[in-house]
């Protein structure tokens, strides 16, 4: 299987004039000037903002529609005594915000519980299992997070069982709203909140954020919450800008100075350095954990990990949510395999325009990460399904730039329900709608996909030679994070390097490279590098061959100490340029 050919695109400079000007006015090399320009950085004032970030610049949460209603109906639960209900999704956004918005409140009444849903039994969101346990329980007041945007049916449920029910999500309203107390989502049409990406932890601080305002309550209450919203900003993969960047700022800082229990088990567990947390380190360790408690058991851990109050507790429910994890990774490792052998041998469901593979017998927790691993390795749209409940059930993913929600959203009729974003989405459907599915999802996908977005792109901000790759700039550009989408960490392009002799294949199955890279211009500099997945070019560059690499500048920390490594994107071998 052959990773398909990737093309190049070097970023044009949009305004050389006020990047030459910003970069005199900051006292900073160009290059760095060039990607606050691209980031709509353009004054001294905007670098201070974005340099500075201050919890000061989060909007009013009244903003948003509904929240006076939400505020309102919450402060009159808890003081009447009434029994509140924290209800959200079984991944890491849900369960972040249900221990958020549950410890919030733990605050001030005892009479709070929470609720997250069985994945394999009562699937995605708001269920009817859920609301029935809540009336046995006594409970007047339910608040989804993360959820309950579609739930228009349930929600009418929980009114005829005598409960109301508070909607706190960030997903795609329909044109009708679930007629609950309130309603807080940015993307509804109807709400003119200035940031609409929040994710669903997110959506939650807002409120508790309302809560703290509207009744005068010290703010500083409000930071201990911090470290989970950087936790589910990182792991939901929604932009790191406006709001979220700020939040996301402040977040990290709390990680890495005073994380709660449960989150400094995780690290620990991970084997992470104290302090030193990135948002990468939230990407691949601590979210993937959080989530396999979901995925391979029941979400109910994760939230019980971020609502530890002591160590002992912390480190056990984190030890089992790592090895759930573990467990998680065999079997996501086993499935891949037989998903890509599936598709080589010719006995997928659909491979012309889009991806689609079934396996009644997969495990339903890790479809989507499967779907993500074929959408790496032949880059189109892919849909992995399984069989649950006696439904066909699955995790879709797609290209950047194809909206896959709105191919799926063109099989409603056919579907049971589903639900996502652009890039990922979930859906069930009766097997006997499978090949009809696959048809529209082929023909949709073919009608809408452009060549460009089937053509994997390296996207590099800005060419840029060892010479640059000073102390100064690496500590400026570290200033640029927290790094996600919409700030993604920059990719440089320098041409014309070589391996210093030392290059080696590492992990295992010696399927990565490690080398010490210098550029033919300036022969005495080394800098080290490491290129996964990326050991077929070890030949190539041990007979001392140059290359032009692709890359960030990361800061990798091992017992202690700090170095630069440049991470590789994408190599080619020079005598390979036209």
């Amino acid at each position: 299987m052959e990773n398909p050919e990737r093309k190049w695109l070097v970023k044009e400079v949009s305004d050389p004039e006020k990047a030459g000007t910003l970069a005199a006015e900051l006292g900073i090399d160009r290059v760095l000037a060039e990607l606050l320009v691209q980031r709509g950085v353009e004054t001294f004032e905007q670098a201070r903002g974005f340099f500075r970030p201050s919890l000061e610049d989060l909007h009013d949460p009244f903003l948003m529609k509904d929240m006076d209603l939400a505020v309102e109906r919450l402060h009159k639960a808890i003081t009447g005594g009434e029994k509140i209900l924290v209800y959200g999704d079984y991944d890491v956004d849900g369960t972040t915000a249900v221990a958020q918005v549950y410890s919030f409140i733990k605050r001030f009444t005892p009479k709070v519980a929470f609720y997250i849903p069985d994945r394999y039994d009562e699937g995605y969101g708001l269920s009817y299992k859920g609301l029935d346990w809540a009336q046995k329980n006594g409970v007047n007041l339910v608040i989804t997070l993360d959820c309950g945007i579609k739930a228009i049916d349930k929600v009418e449920y929980a009114r005829e069982l005598g409960i109301d029910v508070i909607v706190c999500d960030h997903h795609l309203p329909e044109d009708v709203l679930p007629a609950a107390v309130a309603v807080l989502d940015p993307k509804r049409e109807d709400c003119h909140y200035p940031f609409d990406d929040l994710c669903g932890c997110g959506v939650g601080f807002k409120f508790v954020q309302g809560y703290v305002q509207r009744y005068n309550l010290d703010a500083s209450i409000l930071e201990p919450l911090l470290d989970l919203q950087v936790v589910s900003i990182a792991s939901d993969l929604v932009s790191m800008t406006g709001e979220n960047r700020i939040l996301a700022h402040f977040g990290l800082k709390r990680l890495n100075e005073n994380p709660r229990k449960g989150l400094l088990a995780m690290i620990n567990l991970a084997k992470l350095e104290e302090g030193h947390i990135v948002i990468d380190d939230i990407v691949f360790k601590i979210g993937p954990r959080i989530n396999a408690a979901g995925r391979m058991e029941s979400g109910r851990l994760a939230v019980e990990l971020l609502t530890a109050t002591d160590d002992r507790t912390a480190f056990r429910i984190g030890e089992e949510i790592n090895n759930r994890n573990n467990e998680r990774k065999s079997i996501d490792r086993e499935i891949t395999q037989e998903a890509l052998e599936m598709v080589e041998s010719g006995n997928a469901l659909e491979t012309e325009n889009v991806t689609i593979v079934y396996n009644p017998k997969w495990n339903k927790g890790v479809v989507g990460i499967v779907a993500s691993r074929l959408v790496e390795a032949y880059y189109k749209p892919t849909v992995v399904l399984t069989k649950s409940n006696g439904f066909v059930t699955g995790s879709a993913r797609s290209v950047p730039g194809f909206d896959l929600y709105a191919s799926i959203e063109s099989c409603a009729d056919i579907l049971e329900n589903f639900g996502g974003h652009v890039y990922a989405a979930g859906l069930t459907m009766k097997e006997e709608n499978l090949p009809e599915f696959c048809r529209r999802m082929n023909r949709f996908v073919s009608g809408n996909i452009t060549t460009e977005e089937l053509t994997p792109v390296v996207e590099i901000d800005a060419r840029l030679d060892f010479s640059q790759i000073t102390p100064k700039f690496t500590r400026i550009l570290k200033q640029f994070q927290p790094f996600g989408p919409g700030n993604s960490n920059p990719v440089f392009l320098t041409e014309d390097v070589y391996d210093a002799g030392g290059g080696r294949k590492v992990g295992a199955g010696g399927v990565h490279l490690k080398l010490d890279l210098m550029q033919e211009q300036q022969p005495y500099r080394q800098i080290a590098a490491i290129g996964f997945n990326m050991s077929e070019y070890y030949d190539h560059i041990k007979a001392g061959n140059p290359i032009d690499i692709c890359y960030s500048i990361v800061e990798n920390f091992y017992r202690g100490s700090s170095t630069v490594q440049l991470r590789l994107k994408d190599m080619r071998e020079r005598d390979d340029l036209i």
